[in-house]
C-alpha cells in the first residue's frame, strides 16, 4: 500500500478493539427502524463515552460494527468490559418499556498487535485477528488474544477463561483465546408459572456458592463443603450483610453457573465462589467475589496450607475473606447506587453515596457527605446508618478543626451517634462509629465498651480494630495501639482507609519518642492519601523533633497553608492526646512559628 502526501503511513504497536452487533441481520428484518434507533442510542450513550473515558480512538464505524485503537491494552480491555456492563444495564432499563426496544447484544474482540496507520484508518494481520476474535466471542462477552491477555493479567479487575488455541479463517497460525465472562449462558427456559425473583435487600446481599473440588477425588468433597460452611457462618456474623442460607445456595452444586441468573434467582448482588484442591499433604483454596449484575470480578485470592491444618486454614480463610469482602462490597455498592437515577434514590442510596465522601477524611468531601446524609434523613429520620455516618462526619469536623466551634461539633456528633445506636444497638459498624465518636469526645471508657462489642459481634470488623488502636494512642499506649492497627490491615489489606492505620502507627511512634520512624510513617500515609492535609499537623513537628529541619520547615509551610488560622490553643482543643503528649508536640509547633492564640 503506497503512502500519499496527505496520508502518511506509520507502523506502531496498538490494542485493537472490534465490536459488532450479534444477530444484526435478524434484528433489521424484524424492525429496521427500531433497530437503527437502538443502535444509535447505544453508540451515543455507551460506546462513544466509554471509548473516550478509556483514552481510545474510534477509527472506523461500519454499519453495526466499530474499530477502536488504544495505546494501552489495559485501557482497551477495561473499555470492552465497561461497554458490555453498561449495555447490560441499558437493556435492563429498556426491559420495562412497552413495547420493548430490540435487545442489542455486542460481541467484542481485543488484540495487541502491530498496525499500519494510514490517515484515519488501520490495517494489518493483527486487525484481522481482532475481527476473528470478535466473531468467535459470545454475545455480551469479550474475547482476547493471548498477546492481549498476557499484558492484562493482574492489572484488570476481572478474570478470563482460557478457551484454548483456535483456528481462524485466513489466519495462518492458531490463536489462543481468552474469554469473559467465564460462565456460559445456561438460562433455564421461561416458565409461565415461575415465581418472580426476590427483590434485592436494602443492604449488601451475598451468597456463598458450593466450591469446586479440584482434587480429582470425590472423597475429598468434604474439604470443599467444610470451607463453604465456615465462610457462610463467618459472613452471617456481619450484621450489615444479607447472607443467603447455605441450604439455598447448595442447590447450585454441580450445575452450570451463570452469575446473573443465580443473582436473580436468589435475590443477591454478590456471589462468593471458589475451589479447593488437595495435592499430597497440601491444600489450596481459591476464592473470588463476583458482582451478579455484570459478572465483574471484584476481588480474588488464594490460600495454601498443610492438610493437617485444615481447620486452622478454614478459620484463617474465613477471617481474611470476610475482612477483604467488606471494603470490596462497600465500593461496589457505592458504584451501584451511583448508577441509579436521582428520582429512584432512597435513604439507603443516599447513605451509600455519602459513604465514599465521609471515609475520605477530607474537609470538602465530608461537607458533601453531610448534604447527602441530610437527604437520607429527610426520607427516613430514624435511619441508623445515616445517623451514624452523620455523627462520624461531625466528629471529623471537630478533631480536624474544620469548624470554628470545635466543642459544639463534638457534642453534635455524640447526639447523632447515640440516636443511631439506640435504633440499631447490634450493628457492628454503627457500634464502631459510636465508639469512635466517644473516643473523640474523650469518653474513653464508653468508647472501649462499644468498640469491643463491635469486635465481639463481628471479629472481622477492620475499622473497629483501627478505632481501638486510636483509643490506645490517645491513652499513651503505643505498644497496644500497634497491635490493633496491624490487625486492622491484616483483616482488610486492600482497604482505602489503610492510610489511617499508618497515621495511627506514626502517632504511636511519636508518643514513644521515635520521631524519625513516626515521620516516615506519616509520609507513607500521605503517599497513599496526599489530600489528607491534616496529617501535616503531626508530620511537621515530628520531623523537627527528629532533627530533619529542612523537611520540617517544608511540611510546616504546607500545614500553615492548609490551616491559616492554626494556633497552639486550637491545636490542643482539637487533638486528643494526653496533656503531656500535646505539650511535647506543641513545643515543636511553636518552634515552627505557630502562634499561641
Amino acid at each position: 500500500m503506497a503512502a500519499t502526501a496527505d496520508k502518511p503511513v506509520e507502523r506502531r504497536l496498538a490494542a485493537v478493539l472490534m465490536a459488532d452487533v450479534a444477530g444484526y441481520s435478524r434484528l433489521m428484518g424484524l424492525d429496521e427502524t427500531a433497530t437503527l434507533e437502538a443502535l444509535k442510542r447505544l453508540r451515543r450513550s455507551v460506546v462513544t463515552p466509554q471509548v473516550a473515558g478509556h483514552r481510545g480512538r474510534i477509527v472506523k464505524v461500519m454499519g453495526d460494527g466499530v474499530i477502536v485503537v488504544f495505546s494501552s491494552v489495559v485501557d482497551a480491555v477495561n473499555c470492552a468490559v465497561a461497554i458490555q456492563q453498561a449495555l447490560a444495564a441499558l437493556n435492563a432499563e429498556g426491559a420495562a418499556e412497552s413495547p420493548p426496544d430490540p435487545r442489542i447484544a455486542l460481541r467484542i474482540g481485543v488484540n495487541l498487535c502491530e498496525v499500519i496507520v494510514e490517515g484515519g484508518d488501520v490495517y494489518g494481520d493483527g486487525v484481522n485477528v481482532a475481527a476473528r476474535l470478535q466473531a468467535f466471542c459470545a454475545p455480551g462477552g469479550v474475547a482476547l488474544s493471548a498477546a492481549a491477555h498476557e499484558h492484562v493479567v493482574g492489572k484488570v479487575a476481572i478474570a478470563f477463561a482460557d478457551a484454548g488455541a483456535q483456528n481462524f479463517k485466513n489466519i495462518a497460525q492458531p490463536v489462543r483465546v481468552f474469554r469473559w465472562p467465564v460462565e456460559g449462558d445456561h438460562r433455564a427456559p421461561d416458565r409461565a408459572d415461575a415465581r418472580p425473583p426476590p427483590p434485592l435487600p436494602d443492604k449488601p446481599s451475598v451468597a456463598v456458592l458450593p466450591f469446586d473440588n479440584m482434587s480429582g477425588d470425590p472423597e475429598q468433597e468434604y474439604l470443599a463443603e467444610g470451607v463453604v460452611e465456615s465462610l457462610t457462618a463467618a459472613l452471617s456474623r456481619i450484621r450489615s450483610f444479607f447472607v443467603i442460607a447455605r441450604n439455598s445456595a447448595c442447590c447450585y452444586k454441580g450445575a452450570p453457573r451463570n452469575v446473573s441468573e443465580i443473582g436473580r434467582e436468589l435475590g443477591v448482588a454478590y456471589l462468593l465462589e471458589g475451589s479447593v484442591q488437595r495435592a499430597g499433604g497440601r491444600v489450596r483454596v481459591t476464592v473470588q467475589l463476583i458482582e451478579t449484575a455484570g459478572g465483574a470480578h471484584l476481588w480474588a485470592e488464594k490460600y495454601d496450607g498443610a492438610i493437617d491444618e485444615i481447620f486452622e486454614i478454614q478459620d484463617r480463610l474465613s477471617e481474611a475473606v470476610a475482612g477483604a469482602m467488606q471494603p470490596s462490597i462497600r465500593l461496589a455498592e457505592i458504584a451501584r447506587v451511583m448508577r441509579k437515577p436521582p428520582q429512584d434514590l432512597g435513604a439507603y442510596d443516599y447513605a451509600m453515596r455519602a459513604m465514599r465522601h465521609v471515609w475520605t477524611l477530607e474537609k470538602d468531601q465530608v461537607a458533601r457527605a453531610l448534604e447527602l446524609l441530610e437527604n437520607a434523613l429527610a426520607l427516613d429520620p430514624d435511619y441508623p446508618l445515616a445517623l451514624a455516618l452523620a455523627g462520624w462526619a461531625w466528629a471529623q469536623r471537630a478533631v480536624y478543626a474544620w469548624v470554628d466551634d470545635i466543642a459544639d461539633a463534638r457534642a453534635h456528633a455524640v447526639r447523632l451517634a447515640e440516636r443511631a445506636v439506640d435504633l440499631s444497638s447490634e450493628d457492628p459498624l454503627i457500634l464502631a462509629i459510636l465508639g469512635a465518636v466517644h473516643t473523640l469526645a474523650r469518653n474513653h471508657g464508653t468508647a472501649r465498651v462499644l468498640l469491643e462489642r463491635a469486635v465481639a459481634i463481628d471479629p472481622n470488623a477492620a475499622w473497629a480494630c483501627n478505632r481501638l488502636g486510636w483509643l490506645e494512642v490517645y491513652r499513651d499506649r503505643p505498644g497496644s495501639a500497634d497491635a490493633h492497627f496491624e490487625r486492622s490491615m491484616r483483616l482488610s489489606p486492600l482497604d482505602p482507609l489503610n492510610f489511617n492505620n499508618y497515621v495511627g502507627m506514626a502517632c504511636a511512634r511519636q508518643i514513644a519518642g521515635d520521631f524519625s520512624a513516626a515521620a516516615d510513617l506519616f509520609q507513607r500515609a500521605l503517599g497513599e492519601r496526599p489530600s489528607a492535609l491534616w496529617i501535616y499537623r503531626n508530620l511537621a513537628p515530628a520531623l523537627l523533633a527528629a532533627g530533619r529541619r529542612d523537611e520540617a520547615e517544608a511540611a510546616g509551610a504546607v500545614m500553615k497553608a492548609a490551616y491559616p488560622d492554626l494556633t497552639i490553643r486550637r491545636f490542643k482543643e482539637a487533638m486528643l492526646f494526653t496533656p503531656a503528649t500535646l505539650e511535647s508536640i506543641a513545643a515543636h509547633l511553636r518552634a515552627l512559628g505557630v502562634p499561641e492564640v
